[in-house]
């Protein structure tokens, strides 16, 4: 999206070209601090993922209020980036951000203050669900929408499996509505999996019927994987979950199919990589901080903590095993990350912007 504002001198005037462009995915990076935070915890790294759980919290409030800013100031800006499918999909970074934050919650015992964000990222989902979809897609006069299609359409899908994690986590800990959070987990994971199988369809005759450049392949294709793992830990939560109706009909079904996701999202994770290196290695595309990095970090976390859970619900030690290992990864990645995106900001918002471009480019 092109930013309207102009080169200033002044901190006002940078940082309002920043809120104008923010883009609506930028909630990527509550989602990986917030998913590794959980990782940590999970594996008893206690202060480590305290650390993390702060800083989860923090730039979530920040984004929410920038956010919020953004709708106000740059009315144009939101509609714009609701039109664009490239871009629209971003949006559901907030439901799965909040989701994350709340699931860090729960292992602080913040079972009401969960409860309170999955309403509102439960609403948020119903909401998206269905404008996103039309502004973004069926909306549109030009066709083929297909051709518009990349990995961001996969943050469908976590959202509505984030639903689904926070629905579950909080049920062993409340005396009433148990019944009612097993079928909302139940019924949102059931919808995820089905979106998983429309975006990968449409993403696949996208990569398929149009060319392929190294540019085309952006780090929002490792959502794909952190979908899977993401189906994974839902299922493995679901499982966990006391009897209920819904539970107890679904509960084999479940369990079985988290398997497979997680097979396939561990296949996933040589392709994605080979891609990166066809794209900056073989292609030399600069590896350059941009806000769509967080889409690597949150993969690499989800399925980190996603094999850890699935090893534990159904006694699998060779995937806890692996989960345990990879979570250092994903550690590594958002260390890396979130160094680039502090160096970044303070070069093009905090300290005297060279260009217009510069300045939108710390929110890109």
């Amino acid at each position: 999206m092109p930013v309207t504002g102009s080169p200033s001198p002044d901190l006002r005037g940078r940082v309002a070209v920043a809120v104008e462009g923010l883009t609506p995915g930028y909630f990527a990076l509550v989602m990986g601090t917030g998913i590794v935070s959980v990782g940590l915890q999970l594996e008893g790294h206690r202060a480590l993922s305290v650390a993390l759980m702060v800083l989860a919290v923090a730039a979530y409030a920040v984004l929410v209020v920038l956010t919020l800013a953004r709708m106000l100031l740059f009315p144009r800006a939101i509609r714009e980036d609701f039109t664009e499918p490239r871009r629209a999909f971003g949006f559901f970074t907030f439901v799965a951000g909040t989701n994350v934050v709340g699931a860090r919650l729960v292992m602080e015992g913040q079972y009401h203050t969960t409860a309170g964000l999955l309403v509102v990222s439960g609403a948020f989902w119903l909401v998206l669900g269905y404008v996103v979809p039309w502004t973004a897609v069926l909306g549109r006069s030009s066709r083929p929408v297909v051709a518009a299609a990349n990995g961001t359409w996969f943050i469908w899908v976590v959202s509505s499996q984030s639903v689904a994690v926070a629905a579950a986590s909080i049920e062993p800990f409340v005396e009433v509505g148990r019944r009612p959070l097993a079928m909302l987990a139940v019924v949102a994971w059931s919808v995820g999996i089905f979106l998983y199988a429309s975006a990968g369809i449409i993403v696949a005759l996208r990569m398929m019927l149009y060319e392929l450049k190294p540019d085309d392949l952006t780090p929002p294709y490792w959502v794909s994987m952190g979908a899977c793992a993401i189906t994974v830990l839902a299922g493995a939560r679901i499982v966990e979950m006391a009897e209920a109706p819904m539970v107890e009909a679904t509960r084999g079904l479940i369990a079985g199919t988290s398997v497979v996701f997680w097979a396939f999202a561990t296949w996933l994770i040589p392709v994605l990589v080979a891609a990166g290196w066809w794209r900056h290695g073989y292609h030399r595309i600069p590896l350059t901080y941009e806000a769509t990095l967080w889409s690597i970090v949150f993969p690499l976390g989800m399925y980190a903590v996603a094999g850890i859970y699935l090893g534990r619900a159904d006694h699998l030690p060779v995937v806890h095993a692996i989960g345990s290992v990879e979570l250092w990864f994903a550690f590594a990645a958002w260390a890396l990350a979130l160094a680039a995106m502090v160096q970044h900001v303070t070069r093009t918002v905090l300290l005297p912007a060279r260009s217009a471009s510069g300045v939108a480019a710390a929110t890109r």
